[in-house]
């Protein structure tokens, strides 16, 4: 029962390490990275479909994004959901070809866009926590029931915490490495 409540909040601790490193992922730094369009969302004949799903987005160059719309008709539509994304691009249109040029991020972008990577983890590791008090609470419930004794309890919660520990360091190098990624130029 036990090994079941670790082995559980374990996976999920990971799904929240996973996760983070998603999300991060959508975060811009000075080079181009198709992730970083991942969350616009494009109309196509009335429903909002990823953009993804309508065109495909390659790398032209270390600082421009190429996408590649499947129907002509829907070039100005991704033009526009992009324009409308909060990320500040300005695509230019080729034809069936949308280029996005990324420009060089301000000091100051560069401090907010850490701030919001900061905000990020402190997301995730409060999710890990989450998991390790539902598994804590699950541990002592189990207890409660007299169907593991006071030191297998013990024994439990450590090794919850310890895997705790483990899942809120891998998120601080992520941090860390965000970090650096968005500081260089």
């Amino acid at each position: 029962m036990i090994n079941d409540i670790q082995k559980d909040a374990q996976e999920r601790m990971q799904k929240s390490v996973a996760a983070l490193g998603s999300q991060l992922s959508k975060i811009r730094t000075g080079r181009a990275h198709p992730a970083i369009l991942d969350g616009i969302m494009v109309s196509y004949y009335g429903a909002d479909t990823p953009l993804n799903q309508v065109a495909n987005v390659t790398i032209e160059d270390s600082r421009t994004l190429a996408i590649g719309v499947f129907d002509k008709s829907l070039a100005q539509a991704v033009e526009k959901a992009i324009m409308a994304s909060d990320l500040g691009l300005n695509p230019m249109s080729a034809g069936t070809v949308i280029r996005v040029p990324l420009p060089p991020l301000t000091e100051e972008r560069r401090k907010d866009l850490i701030k919001i990577v900061r905000g990020e983890v402190e997301g995730g590791r409060v999710a890990v926590r989450n998991i390790r008090r539902d598994a804590n609470g699950d541990v002592k419930s189990l207890l409660k029931e007299k169907d593991i004794s006071e030191d297998e309890a013990r024994q439990a919660e450590d090794a919850i915490q310890k895997l705790t520990d483990k899942f809120i360091k891998e998120m601080d190098a992520q941090l860390a490495a965000k970090e650096t990624e968005l500081m260089e130029i």
